[in-house]
């Protein structure tokens, strides 16, 4: 059986203990940072030890997946610890396996690259590729020939129209709508519920312009 080992134990590692149990991995336990909670369980699943304790068990020892999520606020997309612990073990020797959820619907020309995690009732149209340690989240819709870049994370219910490239470390917002074709800069921020009709350039916090329209 394959066997997964989960970093991180709050709400994120939740959804992706479940998505990794229904997609047939084994889960050999969980790692978090406060060692205090070393023993105790997620969901029946144990938490083995802190980063540390994982680091000294060597990267032939098990695959991973990333249990930390994003807590985005204006001007920062929260990416910022998922990124490092995914750069920390990878250049440790540890490989980072994709996960989707059973429930997902992917289709067969998509790529998701290591560590990247699809969750239930997402919809992956043909063309789409999912970059290292990206997330698109629960019913999420990535249409045809899109492009998420690295570490960003698509948030529940937001909806990206066909062709559209999204930069490394960006965050769109539950429920926001990216029209076709356009290109979201790396870094950028989306406010959940958002409705995108042009570029946003990387690092933008995007807010509709003057007027109202965005």
């Amino acid at each position: 059986m394959k066997a997964v080992g989960i970093i991180g134990a709050g709400g994120h590692a939740r959804v992706v203990l479940d998505t990794a149990r229904r997609a047939g991995w084994m889960v050999f336990g969980l790692f978090d940072a406060d060692p205090a909670r070393k023993g105790d369980t997620l969901d029946g699943a144990l938490i083995l030890g802190d980063d540390e304790d994982l680091l000294r068990r060597g990267p032939g020892s098990i695959r991973l997946a990333n249990g930390i999520g994003a807590v985005p606020a204006i001007g920062d997309t929260g990416l910022g610890l998922r990124r490092k612990i995914f750069s920390t073990f990878s250049a440790a020797g540890f490989e980072f396996t994709p996960l989707a959820h059973p429930r997902a619907t992917i289709a067969l020309a998509v790529d998701l690259a290591a560590g990247a995690q699809v969750m239930a009732g997402a919809i992956l149209q043909p063309g789409v590729r999912i970059g290292e340690n990206a997330i698109v989240n629960t019913s999420a819709c990535i249409d045809h020939d899109c492009d998420i870049g690295e570490h960003s994370h698509i948030a529940p219910g937001a909806v990206l129209c066909g062709g559209v490239k999204v930069g490394v470390s960006t965050y769109i917002g539950a429920g926001a709508v990216i029209q076709q074709g356009l290109s979201i800069g790396a870094g950028a921020l989306i406010p959940a519920g958002s409705i995108v009709r042009r570029n946003v350039e990387p690092g933008e916090t995007f807010l509709p312009r003057r007027g109202g329209k965005a």
